[in-house]
């Protein structure tokens, strides 16, 4: 028996025990629990405990399979990065968490880089060098080419994507001549290095990080803000990928398990969100999808007439209709305003009115941001309903109350060709017999930068205002 210590390395990395391989696929099942649970929001606490028991069974079965460790040192990493995620947990608002799902996606990418750099400075310790001893396995080599390539991409994506929901960048798209072209090239560029670099070419390694590192910001710099949820949840995939490939590397089952779940799972939910947008899924992973046009506005061109309503003209409409509809956005998000909203629907039903909620895809900053805002508040799920469930009932309700959502209720993605969200499906709120709209004031426009015509119809009423104060002013005004 060949007892060199690369061999030695390489029986480590690949021979994995019976019971080990069996806790892979209990983990492997939980996280498919996982996420059929999280696809509802009645069962997505469910959800996340089959996911954490999944992840904890993984973590525990992988230091007990490899002695890369002490105990000791292990315990440590586990306590700095349980008390960051705790304290990050705790401390981050519900408005915050878009930005916060785009940091933990650029962490993924930044760990998968950082094992792949580590295996390929020191592959004798991750079984990945040949009979030999002297050189890295092809298919390791592969590996560790993609690998890095999409850890980097989607490292410096999410950095991207982060700032610009954070606000420390603008959500402008930033487009730069030709960048179609410079994007397909640097991704061709990619993958011919890595076939390159397979054939033993090691000093291509470096090459093509510092291109991954470049085409993740290239990628995303050109998307507008208004595009952001697809942007999240395709540096979802991403990251699951990168995971996966890092699982390759690692002789480890559960991370090519999880990874694959994560990159498939995040490819599927893209495409949907892309068809919620009216989007090219090719033109997404191309970046600069709905960047083309120029026509995104900062305000009303001309001033137009409209009619201000208070709290009390909107309680007497409210408590007189027999079917509102509501239409939550990220202006209900900031100002934190959904315990309050469902304490008005609460009282609402009290007076026999039939009370629905609308949710957009990709209303917010991220996918069914409105559906954990309002299942933290306890809103009933079966109030809860999809664009295409709900949208013919806007013709039969007697109000439709819009509280900070703008794009996605705007009919220029029906009727204008010039704008930026044409062809973009719309909750066509505007059909609803009255129409309240809660707005913080009429100066502003969409994250899309369009103005709303809603806001200047006959039948609708603009209540100006912070959302949580006005919805507050209507719920006394209701209780009285």
């Amino acid at each position: 028996m060949d007892t060199t210590p690369a061999t030695a390395a390489m029986n480590v990395a690949t021979v994995v025990p019976p019971w080990a391989m069996l806790a892979y696929l209990v983990a492997g099942v939980l996280f498919i629990l996982a996420l059929r649970g999280l696809s509802s929001p009645e069962t997505s606490r469910a959800g996340n405990r089959y996911g954490m028991a999944g992840m904890l069974i993984a973590v525990v079965t992988t230091i007990i399979k490899l002695e890369f460790a002490s105990i000791a040192e292990i315990a440590v990493a586990v306590a700095i990065g349980g008390a960051f995620g705790l304290v990050v947990a705790r401390k981050i608002a519900m408005t915050a968490m878009p930005q916060l799902v785009a940091g933990f996606h650029s962490l993924v990418g930044l760990a998968a880089v950082l094992v792949g750099v580590a295996a390929y400075l020191a592959p004798g310790a991750f079984g990945i060098l040949n009979a030999e001893g002297t050189d890295i396995m092809k298919g390791s080599l592969i590996e560790l080419g993609l690998g890095v390539a999409i850890g980097a991409i989607t490292f410096s994506g999410s950095v991207i994507a982060f700032l610009k929901l954070n606000g420390n960048m603008s959500g402008a798209p930033i487009l730069l001549p030709g960048r179609h072209v410079i994007n397909l090239g640097v991704l061709a560029g990619i993958l011919v290095m890595v076939a390159i670099f397979s054939a033993n070419t090691p000093m291509l390694f470096w090459a093509i990080l510092l291109l991954s590192f470049a085409i993740g910001f290239l990628l995303i710099i050109p998307i507008g803000g208004a595009d952001m949820p697809v942007v999240v949840s395709m540096l979802n995939s991403y990251s699951g990928w990168a995971a996966a490939a890092m699982g390759f590397t690692l002789g480890n089952s559960a991370m090519i398990i999880t990874g694959a779940l994560v990159g498939s799972s995040g490819a599927i939910l893209s495409y949907i969100m892309c068809k919620a947008m009216n989007r090219s899924f090719i033109s997404v992973i191309a970046g600069g999808f709905g960047a083309e046009s120029g026509a995104a506005a900062g305000g009303p061109a001309v001033e137009r007439p409209w009619k201000r309503g208070s709290a009390d003209d909107a309680g007497f409409i409210l408590k007189n209709a027999e079917k509102v509809i509501i239409v939550p956005g990220y202006g209900m998000a900031v100002s934190q305003a959904q315990h309050t909203l469902r304490e008005m629907g609460d009282v609402l039903k009290k007076e026999g009115v039939e009370v629905k909620y609308a949710i957009h895809p990709v209303a917010g900053r991220m996918p069914g941001h409105m559906n954990v805002l309002l299942a933290e508040a306890n809103v009933p799920y079966d109030e809860v309903f999809e664009l295409e469930d709900i949208n013919s009932e806007f013709a039969q309700a007697d109000v439709a109350f819009i509280i900070g959502a703008n794009d996605v209720t705007n009919p220029a993605a029906q009727t204008d060709k010039t704008s930026p969200i044409y062809g973009m499906p719309v909750l066509e709120v505007w059909k609803a017999k009255t129409v309240l709209f809660i707005k913080r004031s009429m100066g502003g426009v969409g994250y899309a930068g369009v103005d709303n015509d809603v806001f200047y119809m006959d039948n609708t009423m603009m209540l100006l205002g912070d959302a949580k104060k006005m919805t507050d002013e209507i719920v006394k005004g209701l209780a009285h």
